[in-house]
């Protein structure tokens, strides 16, 4: 076969990969899970967030968490809130935060993420029992 007409195959081949779409997946094919939901009262308590993969139940790595919020709204208390510092992570998946846990009760920790590549923002509000 001529050479022109392999690099015309090749070029036809190279255009039909361009034009077919890339799927995407969707913020619900991932979780935030809290690694442990209950603490003891006080100061510099480390929160510890899985972020997974539910189609492979893999970690994901590289997320960006933009937005954290921790408040006492599950007791009625949504303007009790604590300030939430980020924390390098330690292994894959895995993201860390400090925060002051002022009263015992329960609080609400709000976290949302950004997946590389992925369109959605993926967010979770998860409970944290406080005890004395």
């Amino acid at each position: 076969m001529p050479r022109y007409i392999h690099s015309a195959l090749a070029a036809l081949v190279v255009a039909a990969q361009l034009s077919v779409p890339v799927a995407q997946a969707a913020a619900s094919d991932y979780i935030l899970v809290l690694v442990e939901t209950t603490y003891a009262f006080g100061d510099d308590a480390v929160l510890e967030v899985r972020l997974i993969d539910t189609r492979t139940n893999a970690p994901v790595e590289g997320a960006v968490i933009f937005a954290t919020r921790l408040d006492m709204a599950p007791d009625g208390m949504e303007t009790m809130t604590s300030p939430v510092l980020a924390l390098p992570g330690e292994e894959p998946g895995l993201y860390r935060f400090s925060a002051d846990l002022t009263m015992d009760g329960n609080w609400r920790f709000s976290v949302a993420a950004k997946v590389q590549g992925e369109m959605e923002t993926v967010q979770a509000q998860i409970v944290i029992e406080v005890q004395p």
